[in-house]
């Protein structure tokens, strides 16, 4: 993380370089060419009035032409500064990545089966992002063949997550009720907030939606026990139509945030309801590599100075553990407090009698030891 910091902060200086660049050379051009109109005019002038320029424009022109070229001069030597700073990010990046992470590769991963896994997800990923196009393409290419089953539920999703994005809230409206019995389930807050960001937008027309807004509140009836103050304030907001929510203590309705909240809440129920996580497979692999690939660069460079080959044989453990961060506990893992090896199907963690627990391999061994 430490080294995506060093490398943003550079970035941000050449942005900004870019950004004051283009200001000045904007000002500058519209300067020289609002001069040089105003010189072009009082050529012309002349010209009609003497036939020849006087020695005066004569010197007015020469200068122009000084400053003209002065002035591209000027802007070129910025321009090449400009380098350098993009010349620096290269450096940063060169300085803290590693390019060559082929060390901590697996050879022969990704055979048969196991690219066949990962093509399958990167599809269901490309469904996940509405690109269908995409997805159905790399279905061909790869000789899969996908249940059109397995599309519907993505393309319905991205249809409705599209209409929430433009604050379009029927389609998202028509799903919520007709799944409510499911997401009440599992206790989802989404409809009701469906609900009211549809009530809001009826506030927002003023005096003139007052009667749409009382016969739509009749919506919020199922919601009643459970969101009964967030209720009581909206029914409150009435009050104030006629002098705008805007002006009212309720303005905090008209917060732009909660169109992105839900998108999120929306996101997050409808994949629940299909049984599937709120991130795709594929990003959550990415993230959790990018965590980790620091640490393992680290382990690998370790091993190979110590010449201790034998400690990482590139099966399916790493040699240190590698912490991803709260974000990616998915399930519990119980590391055996005497070995130091988490359990598996295999090696089962064992409850003793005194109430402490380790692995089978840990008992199986005490009960062979001397012990």
């Amino acid at each position: 993380m430490d080294q995506c910091v060093t490398v943003e902060r550079e970035l941000e200086k050449v942005l900004q370089k870019f950004g004051g660049y283009g200001q000045h050379c904007e000002r500058s051009l519209e300067e020289l060419i609002e001069y040089a109109g105003g010189l072009r005019r009082e050529i012309l002038q002349a010209s009609e009035q003497d036939g020849e320029l006087s020695g005066t424009l004569s010197l007015v022109l020469t200068q122009c032409c000084k400053r003209i070229k002065d002035t591209v001069q000027k802007l070129a030597s910025d321009h090449k500064d400009i380098h350098s700073s993009v010349s620096r990010v290269g450096k940063a990046i060169d300085k803290n990545f590693d390019a060559d992470i082929s060390s901590v590769g697996i050879d022969g991963c990704w055979q048969a089966d196991s690219q066949r896994m990962l093509n399958e997800v990167m599809v269901e990923h490309f469904f996940r992002q509405g690109m269908l196009d995409v997805a159905e393409e790399l279905c061909q290419e790869a000789g899969l063949s996908i249940d059109p089953s397995q599309k519907e539920p993505f393309v319905e999703l991205n249809r409705i997550l599209e209409a929430l994005k433009v604050r379009v809230l029927r389609p998202a409206l028509e799903w919520a009720v007709s799944n409510r019995e499911m997401l009440m389930a599992q206790n989802s807050s989404l409809e009701f907030k469906l609900h009211r960001l549809y009530f809001i937008s009826l506030l927002m027309g003023g005096a003139a939606n007052q009667r749409e807004a009382l016969q739509y509140a009749k919506n919020f009836q199922p919601f009643a026990l459970n969101h009964q103050k967030d209720i009581q304030v909206l029914m409150g907001s009435l009050v104030y139509l006629r002098q705008g929510i805007e002006n009212s203590p309720y303005v905090h309705l008209l917060d732009a945030n909660q169109w992105a909240d839900i998108c999120d809440i929306f996101t997050r129920d409808a994949c629940a309801l299909l049984g599937l996580s709120v991130e795709s497979p594929l990003s959550v692999s990415f993230s959790a590599g990018c965590v980790a690939l620091p640490a393992l660069i680290n382990i690998k460079a370790v091993i190979e100075q110590r010449q201790c080959t034998g400690v990482w044989n590139q099966k399916d453990e790493l040699p240190i553990e590698v912490d991803l961060g709260k974000k990616c506990w998915y399930h519990s893992i119980f590391a055996c407090p005497i070995l130091r090896q988490q359990t598996t199907d295999n090696n089962p963690p064992m409850k003793l009698v005194c109430g402490h627990i380790i692995s089978r391999d840990a008992l199986n061994k005490m009960f062979n030891g001397s012990k």
